[in-house]
């Protein structure tokens, strides 16, 4: 329960945070918002990890040289997820970019098939519920497919990665840590992009301040932060469904704040993903994992199958 609710406190950022990367991108380009939202997110991350060191406690070794490549790995990840979707995001709707990202909820357990893990049934049926009301929530009348959406479904493939990359890492490496150096190597790249791909102005980054405050310090600092604290005990085919939720927020932020009317089929889709993620809650049941030479002595929470 505690896994869950952590989770779904991180759908509620994220799905707000998607109203500020709406905002945001009318101020400044997507790398230029990426590489600053995802720097100060890191920085935002320092004195805890400094109170953690003089506590002592994560009693966790970190070697830098030892994890220099799930560093590495989740940074790129989160970068080009993060990139893609703010790429995406400047030539199509809110709805229907909502809707694609969102599908990394069934790519999540189908990448899991890839390496020999199983998905309980109720996260199949529950991850298939999320989708369809990902649908009705995010996508209206007259679909078609752009270049942009292309973008986006791309980003979605990355998320799914990530999720899979954040459940292998995060006990090795300790969630705070990789959460500060993953955000660190991601605003690194993104500040790169940015200088040889956008123009940057200190005015553009000045209008647009509260939704880089919001999508680093809640966003990134404390949201990707819990997800990762998370996954160190949860199935990643779970976790996604719960972050589905992120959708419902999204829409009930931009009602909120951007004045957005929820149509009924909208209504209707945020109760299938919270049917979801009930479903996925109460009858994924663990499986045992009967086979010595699949238990990772890291503790995986994947081959661990903990539900």
């Amino acid at each position: 329960m505690k896994v869950d609710l952590l989770l779904f406190l991180t759908a509620f950022i994220w799905g707000f945070a998607f109203v500020a990367q709406r905002v945001g991108m009318s101020h400044m380009g997507p790398f230029t918002f990426t590489g600053i939202r995802f720097s100060l997110g890191a920085l935002s991350l320092v004195p805890f990890l400094i109170w953690q060191r003089r506590k002592n406690l994560d009693p966790t070794e970190f070697r830098l040289k030892a994890y220099w490549v799930p560093i590495g790995l989740t940074g790129l990840a989160l970068f080009l997820g993060a990139a893609l979707q703010q790429v995406g995001l400047v030539g199509t709707t809110a709805g229907k970019g909502g809707f694609i990202t969102g599908l990394y909820v069934t790519l999540v357990p189908l990448l899991a098939l890839l390496w020999g893990v199983r998905t309980h049934t109720a996260h199949w049926a529950g991850a298939l519920l999320a989708v369809v009301g990902l649908y009705l929530l995010s996508v209206g009348e007259g679909w078609a497919v752009s270049t942009y959406d292309l973008v986006l479904l791309a980003g979605a493939f990355v998320w799914a990665v990530h999720v899979h990359l954040i459940d292998k890492y995060s006990n090795p490496v300790g969630p705070l840590r990789l959460a500060f150096f993953q955000a660190a190597v991601c605003g690194l790249l993104g500040l790169v992009a940015a200088v040889i791909f956008e123009p940057i102005t200190l005015s553009g980054i000045k209008e647009g301040l509260w939704t880089l405050l919001y999508g680093s310090i809640l966003s990134v600092g404390v949201a990707f932060t819990l997800q990762i604290t998370a996954q160190r005990t949860a199935n990643p085919s779970h976790v996604v469904i719960i972050l589905s939720l992120e959708g419902v927020f999204a829409a009930l932020g931009g009602w909120l704040v951007l004045n957005e009317v929820m149509a009924p089929r909208g209504l209707i889709g945020a109760g299938l993903i919270l049917t979801g993620t009930l479903i996925s809650q109460f009858f994924g049941k663990p499986r045992k994992n009967t086979d010595a030479g699949d238990v990772n002595p890291e503790g995986s929470a994947t081959e661990r199958q903990i539900s």
